[in-house]
């Protein structure tokens, strides 16, 4: 029987930033907002949702920077390589959302909704995969 790990870990590009999750993570969600959309470079985004006490990150260089990227909300990346790793917002406080394609590791689950649904990319085609698909919050 395959033993579930009780942390994930990854990093940004450049490997100077580095994050241990304690597992289990609270959801996991592919995000289609036109904010993320703008960080990431990309049509989907892929989070993953931890308590901010559950993740420890490792910066010995120094080199997360925060951005607000909306009113109560900051996006945090790495200054040498670019990488956009987690985001904090007030509303939902004391979460900590981290790029699923950041993680070495495996993970204790799959994606459950895509959020945002009603701003996504229109040239990025979404194969129906049966998860529920929500617009922005009202």
């Amino acid at each position: 029987m395959d033993t579930v790990p009780n942390t994930a870990s990854g990093r940004c590009l450049c490997g100077d930033l580095r994050f241990d999750a304690q597992l289990p993570s609270k959801w996991m969600a592919h995000c289609h907002c036109s904010l993320c959309q703008r960080a990431h470079g990309a049509g989907v985004v892929t989070w993953v949702g931890f308590a901010s006490e559950k993740v420890a990150i490792s910066d010995p260089q120094a080199r997360l920077t925060w951005y607000e990227s909306s009113p109560d909300a900051e996006r945090g990346f790495c200054s040498r390589c670019g990488s956009t790793l987690f985001f904090r917002s007030e509303k939902w406080a004391g979460e900590l959302h981290i790029v699923r394609s950041n993680f070495d590791t495996p993970l204790d689950r799959e994606p459950q909704v895509h959020v945002y649904y009603d701003t996504h990319a229109a040239w990025l085609p979404t194969a129906d995969d049966g998860l529920p698909r929500k617009p922005a919050p009202g």
